[in-house]
């Protein structure tokens, strides 16, 4: 895609996933179909991913907007600059027009279940980002309620866990305490949505940025990529349930030995069918009649 030649488009970023074009006032995020798991990006592309990711995002930017405004402008290239027009087929269904903010460098993770690294920190030290937790757990068991563990947001390399005391020693207390707030908030209506489609949010990730002294959610929100969704048929206390989301990926990678180091390894023709059907499977649940079908390419 050659949209950076634009004279519209004063820069480019290349993310994990996204690729970011700077509009001036505003930017357009094209989602595209990489996967990463554990930092690093892997060769293949799974298709259709950056339009499930993009879709489930706009879905719940335009019904959360009573919780915390957010970033999101339109998704309808209609509505984008004229000069974007002519990339109608290369942006349909995974870009969006959001407003330029100023980025919160912290992701806010939300926890309902204890797993993942929370379970592996939890089974060796009785605690979750370095914070003491009370209760006997055992592996994906419910928290009492929600949990907020945030981490730093790094350029390259891994992300670092981190407690909400040492946020509070980077930021600002009334900023720390709208990011714990409204992403607990968030992660509850997700939560509340999913369990009648069938899915449990085990945990969620967001990200948010400022504008004019306000606090907005920005990247992508409560899809695949940033959440455990769980099937809620499969769910039992001391195992890890079926997930429809990038945990596949961990695992299966996990499991071959490899080192968690770039470059990644190239990942086999079942394994990226499987993926897709995960990530369409969470996709359809979420926007259920609406959902869209598209070709595989």
């Amino acid at each position: 895609m050659m949209i950076n030649e634009l004279p519209i488009v004063k820069k480019h970023y290349q993310g994990k996933v996204r690729d970011i074009y700077d509009l001036g006032t505003e930017l357009l995020i094209v989602t595209s179909d990489r996967i990463s798991a554990f930092d690093v990006v892997f060769p293949n592309l799974i298709p259709n991913k950056g339009k499930i990711l993009n879709q489930i995002s706009v879905n719940f930017f335009k019904t959360t907007g009573d919780i915390i405004p957010n970033h999101f402008i339109t998704d309808v290239i209609e509505e984008y600059p004229s000069e974007l027009h002519p990339f109608k087929k290369e942006l349909e269904d995974r870009s969006m027009l959001v407003k330029k903010t100023r980025v919160v460098p912290f992701e806010c993770i939300v926890r309902g279940y204890i797993t993942g690294s929370a379970w592996s920190e939890y089974k060796s030290r009785g605690t979750v980002n370095n914070t003491i937790i009370a209760e006997d757990m055992q592996e994906s068991q419910r928290f009492p309620k929600p949990i907020f563990t945030p981490s730093t947001k790094a350029e390259e390399g891994h992300d670092i866990n981190i407690s909400y005391a040492e946020l509070l020693d980077r930021i600002d207390k009334n900023l720390a305490e709208q990011l714990r707030d409204k992403s607990i908030e968030l992660y509850k209506f997700g939560a509340d949505m999913l369990k009648p489609k069938g899915i449990i949010l085990a945990d969620t990730k967001f990200e948010f940025g400022t504008l004019n002294g306000k606090l907005y959610l920005i990247d992508e929100m409560l899809t695949p990529d940033s959440s455990r969704f769980w099937d809620i048929n499969e769910y039992e206390v001391g195992k890890t349930p079926k997930s429809f989301d990038k945990q596949y990926i961990r695992d299966y990678i996990s499991a071959t030995g490899w080192d968690k180091k770039p470059p990644a390894p190239e990942l086999p023709e079942d394994v990226i069918t499987k993926t897709y059907e995960k990530y369409y499977t969470a996709y359809k649940s979420i926007v259920g009649v609406q959902a869209k079908e598209w070709d595989i390419e």
